[in-house]
């Protein structure tokens, strides 16, 4: 596969990662405080946050990025290192919103990691 193209999908993934953890922080900013009576109140409050908005453009260029890991790697090697963004959602959780880490949570982290290794050494074979 290559170290760039590696580094390049970490890198994707990561910054998918990050655009969830916005978006989700700008969902509980902006929707949290109490829902909106109508769609439109519900567009204008999405429209104008600004952690919503930054969610959106990171997500829009790991999108891109991505488009650029699949024009040079399989997708059936390329795609399973989606399953990673899980570890950093798990660790974005913990660390940016409290969110509680159980034995279970740590378990099925490490079962997809392990997928994820099994994977990136078929594409060495």
């Amino acid at each position: 596969m290559g170290l760039l193209n590696f580094v390049v999908i970490l890198f994707t993934v990561f910054l998918s990662a990050c655009a969830q953890l916005m978006l989700k922080m700008g969902a509980a900013a902006t929707l949290g405080v109490g829902q909106p009576s109508t769609p439109y109140e519900l567009v204008v409050k999405v429209m104008f946050s600004p952690l919503i908005l930054s969610g959106i453009f990171t997500y829009g260029v790991s999108v891109l990025i991505w488009i650029w890991v699949l024009s040079r790697v399989e997708l059936s090697i390329a795609y399973p290192f989606v399953g990673l963004s899980f570890i950093f959602t798990l660790l974005f959780g913990m660390f940016f919103l409290g969110e509680a880490v159980n034995f279970s949570k740590i378990i099925g982290t490490l079962m997809i990691v392990g997928g994820c290794i099994f994977i990136a050494n078929s594409a060495a074979s």
